[in-house]
């Protein structure tokens, strides 16, 4: 079933809401002890269980509106289910925190294990977003792979020696931020690769 469109305002805070929604619980109670069957909890592991819900909320309304939820958005979906689970079982906020290492590497991984075969898979997942030849996605390819490791390096070095505030701080907004620009760079970048859309008046 083809993905239903919906206002793009509304997409992007369905998509970014529960990390925001995140961010701001921590903010609020990251002082804050909480006992939960006779186990003391930080507030930092009570702003990750929380967010999960919430994350999971918004996929589900995403679904309704658009009719279709994407692989990346499962996957992540899963891993902070997963290492949620994990944070809260074991009362430690380094599960949490590796989670983005994971996820990061993962990525990598994947399109890592593409380019041995000669493929793009990030071409199969966007193709038809962003029309492009070949080459131009083995490119691409390549360079967000190691963008990738490059954040997962980032994200190990951060909450291993820097504090849970700055990791917060960093992970909710300068790694996505940082990707995002390295994603728009690209696309400048590529422009030479980029397939023009056929004009139909002249056929």
């Amino acid at each position: 079933m083809a993905e239903r469109k919906i206002n793009g305002v509304l997409k992007q805070g369905l998509e970014l809401g529960p990390t925001v929604v995140f961010f701001l619980t921590y903010l609020k109670i990251k002082e804050d002890t909480f006992t939960v069957m006779g186990t003391e909890y930080s507030g930092f592991i009570i702003a990750a269980l929380v967010f999960i819900p919430i994350l999971l909320a918004a996929m589900g309304v995403l679904w309704y509106l658009t009719g279709a939820i994407s692989r990346m958005q499962v996957f992540t979906a899963f891993m902070v289910i997963f290492f949620g689970g994990l944070t809260a079982w074991f009362n430690d906020e380094r599960f949490f925190k590796m989670k983005t290492t994971i996820v990061y590497s993962c990525l990598a991984g994947l399109l890592g294990i593409g380019l041995l075969r000669g493929q793009s898979w990030l071409q199969y997942v966007m193709g038809e977003v962003l029309p492009m030849q070949t080459e131009g996605w083995m490119i691409l390819t390549r360079r967000l792979c190691l963008m990738f490791v490059g954040l997962a390096l980032a994200n190990e070095f951060i909450w291993r020696t820097m504090s849970t505030d700055a990791w917060v701080k960093l992970e909710t907004f300068a790694m996505p931020a940082a990707l995002m620009a390295f994603l728009w760079w690209q696309i400048f970048a590529l422009q030479r690769f980029l397939i023009e859309p056929e004009d139909d008046s002249k056929a």
